[in-house]
Parts: C-alpha cells; sequence; structure tokens
C-alpha cells in the first residue's frame, strides 16, 4: 500500500536503528546497487516487511512520484531546504533501469 510507503519512509527519517537496518540490509546485497528495484526488492522492502508496512515496488514508485510532484509547486528555496532533509528516492532519479524507449532513442540516435 503507498500509504505503507508513506508512513515507512516517515519513521525512517526519524529512526536511526531502523536507517541502521537498511544500511546493514544494503550493505549485505550482493548485487549491483545501480539496478534500484533489484536493491529495493531484496534489502528494503525486507525490512519494511519485518515491521509491518509491506508495499511492493511499483507501490514505492508510485510514493516517490507524489513525493517528487509535490516538490514541483516549491520555490527553488523550499525545494533545496526539502531535499537536504531528505534521504533521497530509491527508485526516481538513482541507478539504472531498463528502459526500452530510451534504449530505442539510443538507437536512432547512432543511424
Amino acid at each position: 500500500m503507498i500509504e505503507n510507503a508513506a508512513a515507512f519512509f516517515e519513521r525512517y527519517r526519524t529512526d536511526e536503528a531502523l536507517r541502521a537496518r537498511v544500511a546493514e540490509a544494503v550493505n549485505a546485497y550482493p548485487g549491483s546497487l545501480e539496478i534500484r528495484e533489484a536493491l529495493v526488492k531484496a534489502a528494503l522492502l525486507p525490512v519494511a516487511r519485518e515491521i509491518g508496512l509491506d508495499f511492493t515496488v511499483a507501490e514505492l514508485r508510485a510514493y516517490e512520484t507524489r513525493v517528487k510532484m509535490s516538490r514541483l509547486g516549491m520555490s527553488d528555496e523550499e525545494y533545496f531546504a526539502g531535499i537536504e532533509d531528505e534521504e533521497g528516492f530509491w527508485l526516481l532519479d538513482n541507478g539504472w533501469e531498463y528502459d526500452e524507449d530510451v534504449l530505442r532513442a539510443g538507437e536512432e540516435w547512432r543511424k
């Protein structure tokens, strides 16, 4: 549930022990940190599930999109002040994603 994602990150911002658990899970992850969806599935979602705030990758993406869209109406000063307080996005604007449209555009560019 998108509400669980929101509740998880609200708690994540204030709970040092939770941030440490997530960091430990990320550090133990044997795959590429650039493939964010796999990292989220292996490291973040199990921790969220353990504390009773289960959500999916799609719900995380929806939550992050909602947060990002809410920032569009902010002044530059408000936007950058908010970013300093945030950990950042797990999926949006991070890592590598397989996007066929981007790959096709790249192929067209090379012709």
